[in-house]
């Protein structure tokens, strides 16, 4: 299991991770609030909301796992 995509892209498993793009518009959003006068102090801690999911089918079946369905639905990518 690895957090950067490009692991599972160079032979991993499967990643489980935030999404970078989402994760840079909400900075976008918070930049665009302290410039504006906000005090970073009174901003909102925020976790993230969206995630991804990618399994690698070629390492899964190297190592004999069969993914279940429900869980290739859920994925984003190999």
């Amino acid at each position: 299991m690895f957090r950067p995509k490009d692991n599972v892209e160079a032979g991993g498993l499967m990643s489980y991770f935030s999404d970078p793009d989402d994760m840079t518009r909400r900075a976008a959003t918070y930049i665009d609030k302290i410039l504006k006068g906000a005090k970073p102090a009174d901003l909102p801690v925020e976790q993230p909301t969206k995630f991804e999911l990618v399994i690698n089918l070629k390492t899964a079946k190297a190592l004999g796992l069969t993914i279940p369905q429900s869980l290739l639905l859920r994925a984003d990518g190999d």
